[in-house]
């Protein structure tokens, strides 16, 4: 089938990723799947001149008012997954939550990455019930070869000369939901009583006006840093050089950034709300915090407990080859790609 795949196509995001790889997923069954930024669509109608230009058969949509709300009226077979911020956020707003109610009912199925999204949508369109298929993101981590540490060092402005450097990397793409200034003043304040201790903030510009804010912010801070957008290659090799990966945000769906970090035996820091506490368990798999003082704590409390660290790493390893197979997830999209036809 040839299939269009609409999804927020930010280069190094998570949905990129997300979107990347599922549609590999599609592929490697012999499908023609073209991925096209929902972003780039004014309307319906723009999206409705491509499919008949184009002629594809079906759709896929990663977000339900993002990129589903573009795929109704035209009469295309299609699914959608949850992105996260649609179930979390957007049901709030009256025009966004009808525009998702009219993509539920016309989905042929829908995918949720957790048991509690799945709840959650269940709660506001109980009908939908059977359509809702529960999927985990499939994570690979493939780490450059070439990742000079030094060099990503030198670009975030961290001194050479200070022996040996604690990196507590944030990823996230620069917008208002991530909340990456939830920490700064805290860890700020940690740095200048130990000036080894860094947060390096990575991530592209999503949201301008709030990423001058970042900006602003981080300038006033000693200890925290901002990079741009690197590489996942790139990434997971700078993942390996750090205490620890952080989240801090207001609301996930699931955060690729703390599964990839699992992966790959780094432990991780996350904010304790539903989306991260449904991946970390807390002294299990990573820890979980509720202000920036308990984040320094946690994070004090991992670089002086060796035995701890290593308990948890070696249980979000097993925990992220148990749950979150890559091979688990192409055979369900292969699967569902199905309902399609």
């Amino acid at each position: 089938m040839k299939i269009l795949f609409l999804a927020c196509l930010r280069a190094h995001t998570g949905n990129c990723t997300t979107a990347d790889r599922i549609k590999d997923h599609l592929e490697a069954a012999g499908h023609r799947c073209v991925l096209k930024d929902a972003n780039s669509f004014a309307s319906p109608a723009e999206v409705a001149d491509l499919i008949t230009e184009e002629n594809f058969e079906v759709a896929l949509a990663i977000h339900l008012y993002k990129g589903g709300r573009l795929l109704l009226g035209h009469g295309i077979p299609f699914g959608a997954i949850f992105g996260g911020t649609d179930i979390n956020e957007d049901v709030k707003h009256e025009e966004t939550f009808r525009a998702m109610g009219a993509v539920v009912e016309a989905a042929r199925f829908l995918v949720a990455f957790t048991d509690k999204l799945k709840e959650m949508a269940e709660v506001h369109w109980p009908h939908a019930r059977n359509k809702i298929h529960v999927q985990p993101q499939g994570i690979q981590t493939t780490p450059s070869a070439d990742f000079d540490f030094k060099t990503f060092l030198q670009s975030a402005e961290i001194p050479l000369n200070l022996g040996s450097v604690h990196l507590f990397l944030l990823i996230c793409g620069l917008r208002r939901v991530k909340d990456p200034l939830f920490l700064v003043n805290a860890f700020s304040e940690w740095h200048r009583k130990d000036p080894q201790v860094y947060m390096i903030i990575v991530g592209p510009t999503i949201d301008p006006v709030f990423t001058e804010e970042v900006h602003a912010t981080i300038k006033r801070n000693k200890g925290v840093r901002l990079v741009q957008e690197m590489p996942r290659e790139d990434l997971y090799a700078a993942l390996k050089h750090c205490c620890a990966v952080v989240n801090s945000s207001i609301s996930e769906g699931m955060s690729a950034a703390l599964l990839e970090a699992m992966n790959l035996e780094v432990p991780v820091l996350a904010r304790n709300i539903p989306g991260n506490a449904a991946v970390v368990k807390h002294e299990d798999t990573g820890m979980l915090f509720s202000d920036p003082e308990e984040f320094v704590l946690l994070s004090k409390r991992l670089m002086s407990d060796s035995a701890l660290r290593e308990t948890i790493v070696s249980k979000a390893k097993e925990y992220v080859k148990n749950w979150h197979s890559w091979e688990r997830e192409r055979e369900t999209y292969q699967t569902l790609i199905l309902q399609l036809q």
